[in-house]
């Protein structure tokens, strides 16, 4: 894999449909046994997982890890809490932008270049039901103008 590049396990598709993304950031996971090897086969669901901030640290909820076929009794909860490793300034920041009606929700999951498991966390706000309409609106709209339909 080419300096940089980062390989992709998982995205989140539904979240920059619910929510309006403010700011992206970048951390890793804690990860036990088995854990790491569902990762690479892709065995992952991102759908409902949020994080949040306790006591200091970040851990990252409902994120679905399928147990590993070959782990036998090595294997973990598939819905466990997992911890995030960022560093204390940005954690404090995070808290600090979370007051605003802010959520922390988990955007993609991938390895980096160096096979590290990261997630990219979004600082985001929700969306109301007429912000879905209207991106719905000007996706077709660009879709028509990119195809050069004119009658609309």
């Amino acid at each position: 894999m080419p300096v940089g590049e980062r390989k992709r396990i998982a995205q989140n598709r539904q979240a920059r449909y619910n929510f309006h993304v403010r700011e992206t950031i970048e951390a890793g996971l804690v990860l036990k046994g088995t854990e790491v090897k569902s990762l690479r086969l892709g065995k992952v669901n991102l759908k409902e997982s949020f994080a949040r901030i306790e006591g200091g640290e970040v851990f990252l909820y409902n994120m679905h890890v399928s147990p590993y076929d070959k782990g036998n009794r090595y294997n973990h909860d598939p819905v466990r809490p997992r911890k995030l490793l960022l560093n204390r300034a940005e954690i404090i920041r995070l808290k600090s932008k979370l007051v605003d009606s802010l959520t922390l929700i988990p955007l993609e999951l991938y390895f980096n270049e160096r096979g590290r498991a990261k997630v990219a966390l979004a600082l985001a706000q929700g969306k109301k039901l007429y912000d879905k309409r209207e991106d719905i609106a000007k996706r077709d709209m660009q879709r028509r103008l990119a195809r050069g339909e004119r009658d609309f």
